[in-house]
């Protein structure tokens, strides 16, 4: 087999070489995307799922139910099927035929967004799902004739051109109490020192699905079939017009093409033509083709597996950073919490010595004369004016013990993640090339920081 116009084997012509030129970017370009998103499926696998008080900044995973931001305000109601939700969308499409054309066009939608709250055993945290990616649950679907009154009750009063007086109304939704689960990426809340999960630009994923991570995972497996297949086909009949030129390939699929939809009879001569002219040179479009793609294949994933290892190294050192913010956080209240107990056993004293005096000159009538005394007392210790002040505190305390737990938590699981990476077949070889080391989980018994004692 050779060449178009040459059945031994050569170089092809100059002007196939520069259509092929022309035709194997496309092939490129699909394999990037296929890269990304198994570059995605890999953050999904080596993203812990975090409890909500143990969000911290950065890449994270979250699962738990949905509730409204405002208790004290009512949540979405869904505009078809009245659900109460924090995210719905709904639409609905029109059937219609032109001619030989028929199909569903959509005369009605809408996509209300608002914050909610994700809430799990440890506690809440900020939603806000503009941005992202949502699987949400088939609330409502119900396909209407003209004479029922959800066809103009809840679409529009104008009829599409063709149209056959059927409308389909569906509707999805998170609704509230469903359990769902979230990647993104958390950030600092500017209203309140609290963690918020919302769209950054920086973000490689941010996606909300009402099924789980596994749902998120297959829908991107089979993209990145699907795209690794187009770029094995573009590269199959790139080496196709090297071989032949672009025209004769070009008359096989448009033939055929035209067959399918039309069946016109000079489509089929189309497709015999170019057919008669492409079929020896299959082989060729076979193997160099699929041998290029596999090359740039594995090129491609070594280079995203490598840079995929270092953001996940990078955030086992941010994890284990995040141990020391929180210990930091737990050493900066015990001060606080000590001053606040020595301040409460000093302002015990004195008001008992009040009391005392108090109860002396209650026979006498002079209790006013001891008015000044009592003011200076609370101008003295105006921090511990309220218990309020001695109850938050040593509800922070509880709090920041088990953020600290969590962290270590956290670090424990993403290190053992990349650990795993390391031993994982062929991620080890490419950890090899730059001598990639396993991280060390955390011990408390060899740990430097220990609890507090508070001595009052």
């Amino acid at each position: 087999m050779g060449f178009a116009g040459d059945r031994s084997l050569g170089v092809p012509p100059l002007e196939n070489l520069v259509q092929a030129a022309l035709v194997l970017p496309l092939s490129w370009a699909a394999l990037k995307v296929a890269l990304n998103f198994k570059r995605k499926m890999r953050l999904l696998d080596d993203t812990p799922t975090s409890k909500a008080l143990g969000v911290f900044i950065g890449e994270v995973e979250v699962e738990g139910v949905c509730v409204s931001e405002d208790p004290k305000r009512p949540p979405f109601i869904s505009y078809l099927a009245m659900f109460p939700c924090v995210y719905y969308r709904w639409e609905v499409g029109e059937h219609y035929r032109r001619g030989k054309e028929s199909g569903v066009e959509v005369v009605a939608s809408g996509c209300p967004a608002g914050r909610f709250h994700l809430k799990d055993e440890t506690g809440f945290i900020l939603v806000n799902p503009a941005g992202a990616e949502i699987e949400a649950c088939e609330i409502f679907n119900r396909t209407v004739s003209k004479s029922d009154p959800l066809y103009y009750a809840k679409g529009p009063r104008r009829a599409v051109e063709g149209s056959k007086d059927k409308r389909t109304f569906t509707e999805h939704a998170l609704t509230v109490g469903m359990k769902v689960f979230i990647h993104g990426r958390a950030s600092e809340r500017r209203d309140v020192v609290a963690a918020q999960i919302a769209y950054e630009k920086k973000a490689d994923l941010f996606s909300i699905s009402y099924r789980g991570e596994g749902s998120i995972r297959e829908a991107m497996f089979w993209k990145a079939m699907g795209w690794d297949f187009t770029g094995w086909f573009v590269s199959f009949n790139a080496v196709l017009v090297a071989c032949v030129g672009l025209g004769p390939v070009f008359k096989v699929y448009f033939g055929f093409l035209s067959m399918v939809f039309d069946k016109p009879d000079h489509s089929a001569k189309m497709l015999i033509e170019g057919w008669a002219v492409v079929s020896p040179y299959l082989p060729h479009g076979i193997i160099i083709g699929v041998s290029l793609y596999l090359l740039a294949q594995v090129v491609g994933w070594v280079w995203m597996a490598f840079n995929s290892m270092i953001g996940l190294r990078n955030r086992v050192a941010q994890a284990y950073s995040l141990i020391d913010v929180q210990l930091k956080r737990r050493t900066d209240l015990i001060g606080r919490f000590v001053a606040c107990v020595q301040g409460f056993r000093e302002h015990e004293a004195s008001v008992q010595t009040l009391v005392t005096a108090m109860r002396a000159q209650a026979g006498g009538g002079a209790v006013k004369a001891l008015a000044p005394s009592i003011l200076a007392v609370i101008e003295s210790y105006p921090e511990i004016r309220a218990l309020a002040l001695f109850n938050d505190l040593s509800k922070q305390l509880i709090e920041t013990e088990d953020r600290i737990a969590l962290a270590r938590g956290y670090h424990n699981n993403i290190a053992t993640f990349y650990n795993t990476r390391l031993e994982r077949v062929p991620d080890c070889y490419v950890a090899g090339l730059v001598k990639m080391k396993p991280e060390a989980l955390f011990e408390a018994e060899g740990f430097t920081y220990h609890p507090a004692t508070v001595a009052c």
